[in-house]
Order: C-alpha cells, then sequence, then structure tokens
C-alpha cells in the first residue's frame, strides 16, 4: 500500500517528533460536513454531489480545503469529509459553514449545512484497558500480552532511512524517535526481515511486502513501561507526520492503534525466531539441493563431453590416417617432381653460370673507367674546393677587418659622447659651484654688516653712557671705535677674497 503524501503550506502547528531526520507531528484539523437534501419530486431529477462541493467550496473562499470528500450519501442528505491545514483554521470554517444554506440550480429550496468538528479515530485508554481486561488469552504479567506495544502502519520508509541505505526504514532511527517517551524493550519492524513474507504466522498479521520496492511499513513498538506507552499513544492522538525537505513540507496519515494480536509477546518472538531459523534451514538445504543437482548436471555434462571428445578423437585419428596416406603419395610425386626440376635447374645453372661470367667480366671493364672517371672528377672537385676556400678565407678576413674598424669607430664615438657629457657635467658643477659662492658672499657680507651694525650701537650705548657719567672723552671714543671698525673691515674683506678663490683641482 503505497503512502500519499500531500503538501503542506502551514508548519505553524508542527510539533517537533525528530529534528536529525526533519520529522514532526502535525494536528489534524478534520471537518464532518452535513448537507440535508429537499424532497425530489419529479422523477429522473437528481443532485449533483459534484456541484454541492463546489458550493461549499465557495463558502469557505478564500480559504481551501486540503481534502473534500463524500463520506455518505442518501436521498435524505449528503455527508462529506473535509480537512483543512489547521486547528485555527478549523474553527474559521465551521463559523461559515455550520447552520448557512445553500441554493442548487434547479431547486427552489434551500440546503441546510451543518458542520462540526470531525472525530479522528484513536484508541482511547479505556479501549485497551477493557480489551485486555475481557481477553481470556491474555496475561498482563507477560509482555506483549499488556497495553506496552504500539502498530504503527503506513509509514513512508524514505522518511525513516539512512544515506547509506535509503530504499528502507531503519530500525536504529525509529528506536532514537520512540525512546523520547520511554525505555523500549523491543522494536520489530517486518519489512526488514527478507524471510517474512515466507512466514504467516497466526498472530501476527504482516501483509504482502515486497522487499526491494515497499513504499510503505509497519512497526511494533514495545515499551519497557507502561507510562512510555501511554505517552506515545497520547502523543500521536489526532497527529499526522510531517517532514520538511528543502524548504518544503509533506504530510502523510498513518495508523496507529494498540497490538492486539501478541506480536511481541515472548512466544510469538521464539515462534518468529524458530519459524527464520527454520527457513534458514530450508533455504540452506535447498542451497544444497541445488548444490548437488548442478554438480550432478556439470558431471553429466562432463560424460557427455568426455563421449563427444572421444568420438572426434576418433574421427580426428582416422581423418589423420587418411590425410598420412594422401600426403605420403603426394610426397612420393613430389619427388619425382622434384629430381625433374633439379635436373632442369642444374642446366639452367650451368647456362646462367656462363652468362655471369660474361656479365661480370663486362661489369669489370665498366667498373675500371668509372673508377678512372671518378678519380679524375675528384681531382678537379678538389682544386675547386681549394679555390673556393682561399675565397672563402679572404671574404671572412675582410669581414672581420670590416667589423674591427666599425667596433673602433663605435668606441671612439662612445668615448667622445662620454667626455663631452663628463664636461658638461664639470661646467654644470662650476657653475653651481660660483652660485653658491656668490651665495655665500652675499651672505656673509650681510652678517658681517648685522654684526658690525649692532656692534657699532652698543659701542654707542657704551659710549653715550660714560659721557653722561663723564668717565671718558666723546672724541676719542669715536676715533677708537672709528679705527676698530677699519680694522674688521679689513679681515672681513680678506676672508671674503681667500673664499672666493677657486680651488685647484
Amino acid at each position: 500500500m503505497a503512502s500519499t503524501t500531500q503538501l503542506c503550506s502551514d508548519t505553524s502547528e508542527a510539533i517537533e517528533l525528530f529534528e536529525p531526520q526533519k520529522l514532526y507531528l502535525k494536528p489534524i484539523a478534520k471537518l464532518s460536513i452535513s448537507v440535508t437534501l429537499p424532497q425530489l419530486k419529479s422523477p429522473g431529477k437528481s443532485i449533483s454531489n459534484w456541484e454541492v462541493m463546489e458550493k461549499l467550496k465557495n463558502m469557505v473562499h478564500p480559504d481551501q480545503f486540503i481534502i473534500l470528500r463524500v463520506k455518505q450519501s442518501s436521498l435524505d442528505f449528503i455527508r462529506f469529509e473535509a480537512e483543512v491545514e489547521t486547528k485555527a483554521l478549523l474553527k474559521v470554517l465551521i463559523l461559515r459553514l455550520d447552520g448557512k444554506s445553500i441554493k442548487l440550480s434547479g431547486f427552489s429550496e434551500m440546503l441546510k449545512v451543518r458542520a462540526a468538528e470531525a472525530k479522528v479515530p484513536h484508541p482511547t485508554r479505556h479501549d485497551w484497558d477493557s480489551f485486555f481486561r475481557d481477553a481470556k488469552d491474555m496475561n498482563e504479567c507477560n509482555p506483549g500480552e499488556r497495553p506496552d506495544t504500539i502498530h504503527l502502519e503506513n509509514l513512508p520508509g524514505k522518511w525513516f532511512s539512512t544515506k547509506k541505505d535509503p530504499d528502507k526504514p531503519s530500525e536504529f532511527i525509529v528506536r532514537k524517535i520512540f525512546e523520547q517517551y520511554g525505555e523500549l524493550r523491543n522494536v520489530d519492524i517486518p519489512i526488514l526481515d527478507s524471510y517474512r513474507h515466507e512466514n504467516q504466522i497466526t498472530g501476527g498479521k504482516f501483509g504482502n511486502f515486497s522487499f526491494g520496492g515497499s513504499i510503505t511499513f509497519n512497526a511494533y513498538i514495545q515499551f519497557t513501561e507502561y507510562i512510555g506507552f501511554v505517552k506515545a499513544m497520547d502523543s500521536l492522538k489526532g497527529m499526522k507526520l510531517m517532514r520538511k525537505d528543502e524548504g518544503k513540507a509533506h504530510t502523510v496519515d498513518f495508523k496507529v492503534d494498540f497490538d492486539k494480536t501478541k506480536h511481541m509477546s515472548a512466544k510469538a518472538i521464539r515462534r518468529r525466531i524458530k519459524e527464520r531459523e527454520r527457513l534458514i534451514q530450508l533455504e540452506k538445504e535447498r542451497e544444497e539441493l541445488k548444490k548437488r543437482e548442478r554438480e550432478a548436471e556439470e558431471h553429466r555434462l562432463e560424460d557427455e563431453r568426455r563421449k563427444k571428445e572421444e568420438v572426434e578423437r576418433e574421427k580426428q585419428r582416422r581423418k589423420i590416417e587418411k590425410t598420412m596416406r594422401r600426403m605420403s603419395r603426394q610426397e612420393k610425386r613430389e619427388e619425382r617432381r622434384r629430381v625433374r626440376r633439379e635436373e632442369r635447374k642444374r642446366i639452367q645453372a650451368e647456362f646462367e653460370l656462363q652468362r655471369k661470367i660474361a656479365m661480370e667480366e663486362r661489369k669489370l671493364l665498366l667498373a675500371q673507367r668509372q673508377l678512372q672517371s671518378i678519380r679524375l672528377l675528384t681531382e678537379l672537385f678538389n682544386r675547386l674546393k681549394k679555390v673556393r676556400q682561399q675565397e672563402e678565407v679572404q671574404r671572412k678576413v675582410a669581414e672581420i677587418q670590416s667589423e674591427r674598424i666599425k667596433q673602433i669607430e663605435k668606441e671612439r664615438k662612445k668615448k667622445q659622447e662620454e667626455e663631452r657629457k663628463k664636461k658638461k657635467q664639470e661646467e654644470r658643477k662650476a657653475r653651481e659651484l660660483r652660485r653658491r659662492e656668490s651665495k655665500l658672499k652675499k651672505k656673509l657680507l650681510k652678517n658681517m654688516e648685522d654684526r658690525n651694525e649692532k656692534r657699532k650701537i652698543e659701542e654707542m650705548e657704551e659710549l653715550r653712557k660714560k659721557v653722561v657719567a663723564g668717565k671718558a672723552r666723546l672724541k676719542s671714543a669715536v676715533i677708537s671705535t672709528h679705527k676698530k671698525k677699519q680694522t674688521e673691515m679689513k679681515a672681513v674683506r680678506s676672508k671674503v677674497v681667500s673664499s672666493t678663490v677657486p680651488h685647484k683641482r
């Protein structure tokens, strides 16, 4: 049975189940809609279910039903089962539908619509308690014969698979998911047992599974404690499975029930193990039988092949004997022919020998003449070669001399260019030196004049102070100051002149 996956556009109510596999639980929001039909007075007149469904869809617009199908139909009413994305939207749609009326074409009467939340079938605690209490073949002291095992059906195999083996579910992942609710005693996934399709045990209904191509699988989850079983049942109540993958979410309905077949009881497990061992042994016996049959067939074929080879060898021997006799007669004929051919060859050889001797003598004469011609030509070529070699040597000597003259001329021009550049550089340095000397001379003269002026002012100030104090005469002070100034000016001029004289290189 293939599971029907649906695209989910609203994941707001999703509850995380197992994050590594991107698995979530999403509440099922189902709606039961009942439409009361009018009395059909005209014979042959009928009401279209499709038209009624379109009217219901228009009533809930802009929202939509995920699923809308006819659950029950009679002359008095049509009952629809609908499913929507979320529980919150369910309440909104009930308000839009419940108590409303619709008008169908061709009918004057209005059709009354009733809508209510549909109950999702799920076993309750009262169900399993009453079942195990009333069952006569159950013993609550034994695991598997009490409410401790959950039976899950129509689970999508790829959602519980690993990357190494994406075609079948992984028991490890199933264990990891349900260990969240409590400690597990045992997990059984019949589809993972390659012998289970032959193992038809009365206590368990496994259905017809195809190990390689099944799309869904069933699983039995047995908890160690009763509280784990209760938590898991309560968690899965009214839920469907959702998976997020590559930005999209898909949901699938699966069936949850408690085990009523004692599938995980110790007796059933032992029976399955025993049956599995029997099937394995049976398979081994089948393989051994096939092996023996194959070996017997191989022996038979080997005997037939050996007999055929003997017949073929006898035929080959006779054929060889016949061929040998034919070859013996042929060899005798060939021997006679060979003798005649050798005689003809001997006569022909003698004739060829005489002819070859004559030809060799002629070849020898031609060779002698050719040798003489070659010697004459060789001597002529040697003389021509010597003349050409002398001409080539003279040409090369002339080229070398011409190249040498060009090189000397190039070096001379290069040397003249370097001397010209060096001279220009020296002239530029001399101009720069004269400019610096002139600048320095002006600076020194200015500095000396500033110092002399300053000193003159200081001396005049001292002289004034002395005159005021009556300690010195004005004339003598002025004369001494004038003489001192002349002496300093001469010294400065001599220094400037000495500094401006160019140094000899």
